[in-house]
């Protein structure tokens, strides 16, 4: 199946730790980092998800921050490092894509974001990712 959604990075699931309604998934990405996808305990069931499952991490691009730095004292659990590797912007927007371990992230931030952070390829930036932003796809 063709997606829309640019994040795709494959990983393996290493924990599982299932609620009434909802669970929480944590999962090995294949660069090493470790990230968390909040998902429903019917979405755990009907993929079958277990510790060793295999699984595509899938992350719309407009759900990637980008911060010049790791940021403490912040909800965000998922926080991956990488170097930015293009800008592109346009009037009001601008496409970030950075490479990170093992892949590449893209994020659709604010032209005047990529402005006031500096971004340019070779940057040093961290992917910010909230858990309830996370999808995952049995591999």
């Amino acid at each position: 199946m063709s997606m829309s959604i640019r994040n795709q990075i494959p990983g393996t699931v290493t924990a599982v730790t299932t609620g009434e309604a909802m669970a929480s998934v944590k999962v090995r990405l294949t660069g090493g980092q470790d990230i968390t996808a909040a998902i429903t305990a019917d979405a755990v069931k009907d993929l079958g998800l277990a510790e060793g499952s295999a699984v595509r991490a899938l992350v719309k691009s407009t759900e990637v921050s980008l911060a010049t730095g790791p940021v403490e004292g912040i909800s965000i659990r998922n926080q991956i490092p990488g170097t930015v590797a293009a800008v592109t912007t346009g009037g009001a927007m601008g496409s970030v894509k950075v490479t990170v371990q093992g892949g590449e992230l893209t994020a659709a931030i604010t032209k005047d974001a990529v402005e006031a952070l500096g971004l340019a390829s070779g940057v040093p930036v961290v992917a910010l990712i909230k858990s309830t932003e996370v999808s995952l796809a049995a591999a």
